[in-house]
């Protein structure tokens, strides 16, 4: 059975980038949120196997909402989006429990390798 992804991104264009490389390697997309209060919500409504979340995002940034979603959840396996230059918000992230970070513009054999090796 597919695994099954929430993908977390303020930009639109990236959250089609990430869904096209998932539905190429069988993974299911079954839902995406723009913000941290989204992925906060729909991670509790949808349950999913595995969450790609955005670093930088408006209302609430992609930490907080690990932060959340990780109290809710301790074994949610979440992996954090960052463009480059953020390397001090992708260690709180690993701190607060992240498994991995894939890093912006996306290469789909990381983002791959980066998903598989948290979900194994």
């Amino acid at each position: 059975m597919a695994k099954r992804v929430l993908i977390v991104d303020d930009a639109a264009f990236m959250r089609m980038m990430i869904k096209d490389i998932l539905t190429k390697n069988d993974f299911e997309v079954v839902g995406e949120a723009q913000d941290g209060n989204q992925a906060v919500e729909k991670y509790q409504e949808l349950q999913p196997d595995l969450v790609t979340l955005d670093i930088t995002m408006p209302d609430k940034d992609g930490i907080t909402a690990l932060k959340e979603i990780k109290s809710m959840d301790p074994n949610a396996n979440v992996i954090m989006c960052s463009a480059m230059g953020q390397q001090a918000m992708v260690i709180d992230a690993i701190q607060a429990g992240a498994r991995d970070f894939i890093v912006k513009p996306f290469q789909a054999d990381r983002v791959i390798e980066a998903i598989n090796k948290a979900l194994a």
